[in-house]
């Protein structure tokens, strides 16, 4: 099966004008079907290795249901997501059936997961409230914009086609496989370049937008400034959208270690096909050009080539493509505003505590998030009377001299000045060690009884082809903390620098 469907995809790509290079071999494993992009002799940098249409890339603009999703004023990653149910819908009769048939129903990412498994697996990670948010914002989402296409009678779309449960796995797809393509067809998947594999740290090949056939300087300007030598844009996986913003409000430390479709007229679904698709070569200049996939970096024969998804950390790489990576040193752990406040809260009144907290927002810090929460912490454990003086300060100083801080004569008050996150350990006081280890235990306190020690020894015994969702929740799991570990340890060291009273004591470091 896993063979056929690869013959059938090489024969679409070629009918497609996708060129992929002899130097490069599509694999799919038989037992998992999963698909793998290795070299068949060694690449060198600069090596050319596919070519792809921007008219074989499944988009809005060059579906069938472009004309639908238009006139329902549907848009991004929704309008995307019902294009790909559109063209499952058709079958065979789909122009993308050769690509779409290679790829898998759904990815197994969390917003697939059952409320049980988010509960049991994802409780007191950071993406806990993040994929319980997006499960019921996305049946909004289908309810709101999606159900309404069904009830159209000249429409004519099959109700089991365009489900909650077919949504969400066209999500899926998008989340993990889509790429932002120009500013004409935007966000789309691209055939044969959502193949390869990411590895964090390892990218061996760039996908770029090449103005082939386009030597103009008008064209070149609508690309960006992240060009290749090549002359083409880079081109990134594009983000699953979400309501949910990845930073909580205001304080937090970042610790570290990526939304229709049919043609109204569908009485004959032959002719509805032939009149849709064929305005395909009638699209702005931009469509002309070719997308490129160039080496970057030298692959022996027989090895993987992998392509970088971008600089992201587990909770990223688990919510958007549904796998994770010991030991990614992008990882983070969020320590927001609502932790410190209950952290506060146990040594201080609430009172007390939003009183320093509204001093923290006038002085509209906008650096490196740790020393931000530093920050915080220091106000918050300020004496009254040196608290009182510096709110007066804030409070009667212009909005310039703010902007770049305040160098008040009073040792208990640090200078907050542009690049203060060079003389951080200021901060460092005992009280403030004992804060952020006390914040690490709050946070810790999320994950359950389990200890540290407990997850390292479930995973070591787990099955990543038999128990992925475990497996790969675990290494998430593990991961922050293991940075809320280091946090403790970073408390620690500080509090014994401040013991030992040092000026020029070394920076202790929590990344």
């Amino acid at each position: 099966m896993a063979t056929r469907k690869l013959r059938a995809f090489k024969n679409w790509m070629k009918s497609q004008h996708v060129e992929c290079s002899d130097a490069l071999d599509v694999v799919v494993t038989t037992n998992s079907s999963a698909v793998s992009v290795r070299a068949l002799c060694d690449l060198n940098v600069g090596d050319l290795v596919a070519t792809i249409p921007k008219e074989s890339c499944l988009t809005v603009k060059t579906s069938g249901a472009r004309q639908m999703i238009e006139e329902s004023d549907l848009e991004g990653i929704l309008a995307l997501a019902v294009v790909i149910m559109y063209e499952r819908s058709l079958g065979p009769l789909s122009p993308w059936f050769g690509y779409l048939q290679l790829l898998p129903y759904s990815e197994p990412i969390p917003l697939l997961w059952s409320l049980s498994q988010i509960d049991s697996l994802l409780t007191g990670t950071e993406l806990h409230k993040i994929v319980k948010d997006d499960k019921a914002l996305i049946y909004e989402d289908w309810k709101e914009c999606i159900e309404p296409l069904l009830t159209s009678v000249s429409l004519q779309l099959k109700a089991e086609r365009f489900g909650v449960t077919e949504y969400l796995a066209a999500k899926s797809l998008i989340a993990s496989r889509s790429f932002e393509i120009d500013d004409y067809h935007g966000c789309g998947m691209v055939p044969l370049a959502d193949l390869f594999n990411h590895k964090t740290g390892a990218e061996d090949v760039h996908f770029t937008s090449s103005c082939a056939e386009l030597n103009n300087d008008a064209d070149n300007e609508n690309y960006g400034n992240d060009k290749t030598h090549s002359g083409g844009e880079c081109l990134q996986r594009s983000d699953l959208e979400s309501s949910h913003s990845e930073l909580d409000d205001d304080a937090h430390s970042d610790k570290h270690g990526n939304d229709d479709n049919e043609p109204t007229k569908v009485n004959s679904r032959d002719e509805s096909i032939s009149g849709s698709y064929s305005e395909f070569s009638s699209v702005s200049e931009d469509d002309l050009t070719v997308l490129e996939m160039i080496m970057v970096k030298k692959v022996e024969a027989g090895a993987e080539v992998f392509n970088m998804y971008g600089s992201l950390g587990n909770t990223a790489l688990l919510h958007r493509y549904g796998f994770a990576e010991p030991d990614n040193q992008y990882d983070i752990v969020n320590l927001d505003l609502v932790l410190v406040l209950q952290w506060s809260s146990s040594r201080f009144s609430h009172h007390y505590s939003r009183r320093r907290v509204s001093l923290w927002r006038k002085l509209d810090y906008s650096g490196c998030p740790q020393v931000e929460l530093l920050i915080l912490l220091y106000i918050i454990l300020l004496p009254e009377e040196v608290f009182a003086e510096l709110d007066l300060a804030v409070s009667i100083t212009s909005g310039f001299e703010k902007s770049k801080g305040f160098n008040l004569s009073k040792k208990d008050i640090v200078l907050f000045r542009e690049g203060f996150e060079s003389n951080n350990n200021m901060l460092l006081t005992d009280g403030v060690c004992v804060a952020l280890s006390g914040l690490a235990d709050i946070r810790e306190s999320l994950y359950g009884s389990n200890h540290l020690e407990d997850d390292i020894k479930t995973l070591n015994c787990c099955c990543l082809v038999k128990e992925p969702k475990i497996y790969y929740s675990l290494v998430l799991c593990i991961s922050e903390r293991r940075i809320l570990e280091r946090l403790r340890c970073y408390a620690s060291a500080g509090a014994i620098m401040q013991t030992k009273g040092g000026k020029t004591r070394k920076r202790a470091k929590f990344e």
